[in-house]
């Protein structure tokens, strides 16, 4: 069973937590500070979670977590902060920082809360079985490489091998998918709530904004704020795990129309930076048109985005064909004199949520290059950045003329 850690210095709130959990019997440590939270994990590190309240003399939940992820041992497993005050973003973030992987706001829902506990109990679970399988495949592996110096490897041991390779990528394939359904789902569910706050934000400051003072104003509109970037990356969030479960359909496709589409969406935005967009022929592929029409999007939306203010934009997108251990690809190029960006972060930017600039400075989730790097390795292609501080960016993508697999010619 699964153990999880309780830590709270009051004894009726921790009482509280193990009913609501005492139906799904998962093994409860309690501990009624930090300290002893601290002393119970240098002798057990096999919890599933640990639940934390942030409010505790001496040692608080943001100072006892950072001890906590000092130790190797003890950074895998997630951390979820109780709390009675609803923090400001700073404060937020400071939890994240120290660990922290989710809040749950007293008084606590106990629905939400075995919820949750469920969902970072079953990932518990998933990686301990993948840690399994990989522990297992080290241990087959050292024991073929010594058999391999030996000389005295057999065929049937090779294809043994191979079988139960095949059978862990299976599952690692299969755990991926649960999590692309599980990040899907939990997107879509959190949409209708943030409607609610949208309307109710809009409609607390129609009928009530000229009782209020400036200050009163000022939240909510940071309220609005956060609402909004909340649903930016909630879409984003939803668009990648889509193209997660996109199957793999081509047709065969002219460029040029279909960035035709993407500048006419795009025309606002280049108009209000006074952006010069130069295009150059580009070939028919085959290739997802959506898909293809969505990276465009990304990639000269973040042109627009990290243009600098004193000089005029200047995007360039163009085509180069090569040929490639027998295949024929296409390297397409979008190049911009932007603000670019140090090279070291060049495989970095790629990731998910990563960010190089405040979001005070541009607004986005870093999501958006994620996107990119899954359309481009759903069309058997590569994609990398080149750039520079102050001298502009180029994204590149290589792409092969024809797929394999499922291609539709119109």
């Amino acid at each position: 069973m699964a153990k999880i850690l309780l830590v709270d210095d009051r004894e009726d709130n921790l009482m509280a937590i193990e009913a609501i959990l005492a139906p799904d019997e998962y093994v409860l440590v309690k501990a009624l500070s930090g300290r002893e939270a601290l002393k119970i994990l240098l002798a057990q590190y096999d919890f599933a979670l640990i639940l934390m309240d942030v409010k505790m003399p001496n040692l608080d939940g943001f100072e006892t977590a950072s001890l906590i992820y000092e130790r190797e041992k003890l950074k895998h497993i997630p951390i979820v902060f109780i709390t009675a005050q609803q923090y400001g973003e700073e404060n937020v973030f400071k939890g994240y920082r120290s660990g922290a992987v989710d809040y749950i706001y007293k008084p606590i829902n106990p629905d939400l809360l075995r919820a949750k506990v469920s969902v970072f109990v079953e990932l518990y679970k998933k990686n301990h079985l993948l840690l399994a399988q990989r522990q297992k495949l080290v241990t087959i592996n050292d024991s073929l490489k010594e058999e391999i110096k030996e000389r005295k490897i057999s065929e049937e041991k090779v294809v043994a091998l191979n079988l139960q390779l095949l059978q862990s990528i299976d599952k690692i394939e299969a755990a991926n998918k649960d999590l692309d359904r599980f990040a899907f789902m939990a997107s879509h569910d959190l949409q209708e709530p943030l409607r609610k706050i949208q309307i109710f934000c809009g409609r607390l400051q129609d009928r009530y904004g000229a009782n209020l003072d400036s200050n009163g104003n000022d939240y909510i509109d940071r309220m609005k704020t956060a609402a909004h970037r909340m649903q930016m990356l909630i879409q984003d969030i939803l668009t990648l795990s889509k193209i997660s479960q996109t199957p793999k359909e081509f047709i065969k496709s002219d460029l040029n129309k279909i960035l035709e589409a993407v500048l006419a969406d795009l025309d606002v935005a280049v108009k209000e930076r006074g952006a010069t967009i130069q295009v150059e022929k580009l070939p028919d592929l085959t290739i997802n048109p959506n898909l293809i029409q969505l990276l465009f999007s990304n990639l000269i939306g973040n042109s627009i985005k990290y243009a600098k203010k004193d000089i005029p934009l200047m995007v360039t997108i163009s085509a180069d064909f090569n040929q490639e251990v027998g295949t024929r690809y296409c390297r397409l190029f979008v190049t911009d004199n932007g603000i670019g960006f140090d090279q070291k972060y060049a495989e970095q930017i790629f990731e998910m949520f990563r960010r190089l600039h405040p979001q005070q400075e541009y607004e986005g989730t870093g999501v958006g290059l994620s996107i990119c790097k899954k359309i481009i390795e759903k069309h058997n292609g590569s994609i990398v950045a080149e750039s520079e501080p102050g001298k502009g960016s180029t994204f590149s993508f290589v792409l092969p003329e024809n797929q394999s697999g499922t291609n539709l010619h119109i």
